[in-house]
């Protein structure tokens, strides 16, 4: 179609009608203005702006939906549909949703996006000029961060993850701080896309902080308490272990460090639900 590009918002004149909708014209190359892609009326003769696209036929035509994402701008979109042969389908806000090949997607098919993920990208155009989704990348993120202070140490963030690396996931938060997770503050990679909360354990010179999925001790008392009183239950109401004990038998036992295990049990004392003697801790009978 000449210099008519896909992913691209250009302005065209109406040339005719048709059943089915109108023809644009740059006075080269006419394009197709399918009726359901129009808003309101239109008249041979009148310029309009639209976006084009190419249809399910692979034919250049024209929205008047105009997308934040084109050719040359970024914007973020929703995943649509994830297909391990091909990519990831992305929502741009016009009737076709636009592929980002598997060529553009993280090797590791188990960091891909899903359906719901959020990603920033723009758009692009292949050798055969069709038209495809292409993930930021990290100088484009650049331009989004804003430096954090030291007074948001400790503090919960929420992010979106737009990148993974072996030893970590980025992710910008809301505030638009750029946040690294180390692998060994997390429980689970995130995908790319995913929405993760955490909280901000440190605060890096260049405004860049790092970040921790991890629970904070307080927060893991009450599942570290369930675990133990499950345990109980499950020996009928009492266990050889207390605060006392060996600090390799909790390990083995429950899997949390001889720290975790006293505070756990400590709030379980607190909360009058069991009591210890002589090495044992005990269900107490209401």
């Amino acid at each position: 179609m000449g210099h008519l590009q896909a992913g691209t918002v250009v302005t065209l004149e109406v040339v005719r009608n048709t059943d089915f909708g109108h023809f644009l014209s740059d006075g080269s190359n006419d394009v197709l203005l399918h009726k359901n892609e129009q808003n309101g009326d239109i008249q041979i003769g009148q310029k309009v702006e639209v976006f084009l696209f190419q249809d399910k036929q692979g034919r250049l035509t024209a929205t008047m939906s105009l997308p934040e994402v084109r050719v040359g701008t970024y914007g973020w979109c929703k995943v649509v549909e994830v297909k391990n042969d091909l990519g990831v389908f992305i929502d741009i806000g016009t009737s076709k949703d636009i592929l980002i090949h598997r060529d553009d997607l993280p090797k590791l098919k188990e960091v891909w996006p899903q359906i719901g993920g959020s990603l920033y990208c723009t758009l692009k155009t292949d050798k055969r000029g069709r038209l495809l989704g292409k993930l930021a990348t990290e100088n484009v993120m650049e331009e989004l961060f804003v430096k954090a202070d030291r007074n948001v140490l400790n503090k919960n963030v929420t992010g979106i993850v737009y990148r993974t690396l072996h030893s970590g996931t980025f992710i910008i938060t809301e505030e638009g701080y750029r946040g690294f997770i180390h692998e060994s503050q997390r429980d689970k990679e995130p995908r790319v896309g995913d929405r993760v909360t955490g909280r901000i354990i440190d605060v890096k010179v260049d405004g860049t902080v790092n970040v921790s999925l991890l629970k904070r001790g307080y927060e893991t008392l009450d599942d570290d308490a369930e675990k133990i009183y499950t345990y109980l239950q499950s020996r009928g109401g009492s266990m050889p272990y207390s605060d006392k004990s060996a600090p390799e038998d909790i390990e083995k036992r429950f899997s949390m460090s001889k720290a975790s295990f006293k505070r756990a049990l400590g709030r379980l004392l607190k909360a009058g639900k069991v009591y210890q003697e002589e090495g044992w801790t005990y269900i107490k009978k209401d």
